[in-house]
């Protein structure tokens, strides 16, 4: 079965219908998972921000002080500025998939879609005013 047909003038061809790079376009449902998928670069980008952060606080003031200083500068603002959009991008896309990604039943029944998209947001926004209001306390 491994033998290889050899090519003859009229041995047909199949057919390969040509697909744009740009094929993603041409449907919403597919660009929004297209988009989605490359928020990912910047939710990697925080994390690694993140990550160079708590480096520079295990290695002393100075060091810490020298890296706020550089992430005031404009271009790690404009970069802050496009990575907190498509970070909420990629969280509110990723709240909206989850019934999809996970079912829970409860007696055997299946968990309506909107209580898993109503209980992420209703964790994210607990979550978001414990944080404010550790912040904001004082």
């Amino acid at each position: 079965m491994n033998a290889r047909v050899p090519y003859t003038l009229y041995h047909p061809k199949w057919y390969r219908r040509a697909v744009s790079v740009w094929w993603w376009l041409e449907n919403w449902s597919y660009t929004r998972f297209v988009l989605r998928e490359i928020t990912s670069v910047f939710v990697a980008c925080f994390a690694l921000i993140y990550l160079l952060l708590l480096r520079s606080l295990v290695a002393g003031p100075d060091a810490y002080a020298h890296f706020m200083v550089r992430l005031q500068s404009p271009w790690f603002l404009m970069l802050h500025t496009v990575t907190f959009f498509f970070v909420l991008f990629h969280a509110l896309t990723w709240f909206n998939l989850a019934p999809k990604a996970m079912v829970l039943r409860l007696g055997g029944k299946r968990v309506p879609d909107f209580v898993i998209v109503a209980g992420n947001y209703f964790v994210w926004l607990l979550a978001s005013a414990v944080v404010a209001w550790f912040f904001l306390r004082g």
